[in-house]
């Protein structure tokens, strides 16, 4: 079934669903010549001009690509709202494999079509997407953050995602354990790339057992080959069923978090870089009855957030860190409502964030 514009009805059904949608503006951008076909998704401006990342991923269907912009970009309003930003959430995806489709054409193409909002949204990297090309789309649109240090710009700002998530653990072990040490703890990493390693590096340095999995094995074997004592696992399948896991680090795409996973996890605590670990509405709800912990995914992995929005005011690395450093806080607030209110940590964040944004709109 199809509407007018030749589009899978469903897509349209998805934008205007009060669950997933709700969204202010949704665009759909194509340009023939350099093959770009991409969506970007604003879902709110209500604390200020939307800003997320580009996704460049080659999506089974633009059904699929639509989907996932979305809930990105719903994501992000909650993200921006949590971490004390002056933003609204939006998300933009390319569709394609970007080993095979990206070039300085579409990227510029790309650019434009931001551009052309006029600074409701502003763009970042994303998975399939890096500095060097954030570059090349500032060319065309003012609107870029993650930008290289030449160019004004901040860098790779899974640093500071790395150093959030961190802090996030630090704060669930405090709340759970009554210490906030990972020393001797065990922490599984599933992937191990921009942001995973990063966190590796914080585990390692302050005594943890790390364990770790990717699809990638050349990245896997870069790390065991740089720190010995790290161990790894063939997949994630393997690595959620380690005995003695005490703390679970998703760092690679969404949907880690289902009805296959859950009952099979060893870990008490579930602290990743990862957007959308939640498969589905009511899997917090599973974590909790199995004991346990769950640290939001958007709070705890804001700080490249916090690293790209800061470009805008004129970079300072050392003020993000600090903003950063905040997520430990943040996180045992979320907690502590959480147990208030007799709901899942999750909920708790969604109401802490959704209050936010109702008062900034009361405001305006």
């Amino acid at each position: 079934m199809t509407d007018v514009t030749g589009a899978p009805a469903d897509v349209l059904h998805t934008l205007f669903h009060s669950d997933q949608g709700g969204h202010e503006q949704v665009v759909l951008c194509q340009d023939r010549a350099s093959g770009l076909k991409a969506v970007i998704a604003i879902h709110s401006t209500a604390l200020g001009p939307a800003l997320g990342g580009t996704r460049f991923y080659p999506y089974a269907s633009e059904a699929e690509a639509v989907t996932d912009a979305l809930n990105l970009a719903r994501g992000m309003s909650y993200k921006n709202a949590m971490a004390g930003l002056d933003h609204g959430g939006g998300k933009a995806v390319i569709i394609g494999d970007p080993t095979q489709l990206k070039s300085e054409e579409l990227l510029l193409a790309y650019g434009r079509f931001v551009a052309s909002l006029g600074g409701r949204y502003v763009t970042a990297c994303d998975v399939g997407t890096y500095v060097a090309d954030m570059d090349t789309v500032a060319r065309e649109c003012r609107w870029t953050t993650g930008r290289s240090p030449e160019n004004g710009g901040a860098g790779d700002s899974s640093v500071l995602t790395a150093f959030g998530v961190y802090q996030g653990m630090r704060a669930s072990a405090r709340h759970l354990w009554g210490d906030p040490t990972l020393r001797d703890r065990t922490v599984g990493v599933a992937g191990v790339g921009k942001v995973g390693h990063h966190l590796v590096e914080h585990l390692l340095a302050e005594g943890a057992r790390v364990v770790v999995t990717d699809v990638r094995e050349d990245v896997v074997r870069g790390i065991t080959e740089r720190h010995p004592s790290v161990a790894a696992v063939a997949d994630t399948d393997a690595l959620i069923r380690v005995a003695g896991l005490d703390v679970y680090a998703p760092c690679a795409l969404g949907g880690a978090l289902n009805d296959e996973t859950v009952p099979v996890l060893t870990a008490r605590v579930v602290c990743g870089a990862a957007n959308n670990q939640l498969a589905h509405p009511g899997v917090e709800k599973d974590l909790a009855d199995r004991g346990i912990l769950y640290a939001p995914d958007y709070v705890v992995n804001a700080g490249g957030v916090i690293q790209v929005a800061d470009e805008l005011h004129g970079f300072d690395f050392e003020r993000c860190r600090v903003k950063a450093a905040k997520i430990y806080d943040t996180t045992l607030a979320i907690f502590a409502r959480a147990k208030e209110d007799g709901i899942p940590p999750a909920a708790a964040a969604d109401r802490i964030a959704e209050q936010r944004m109702a008062e900034a709109r009361v405001r305006h």
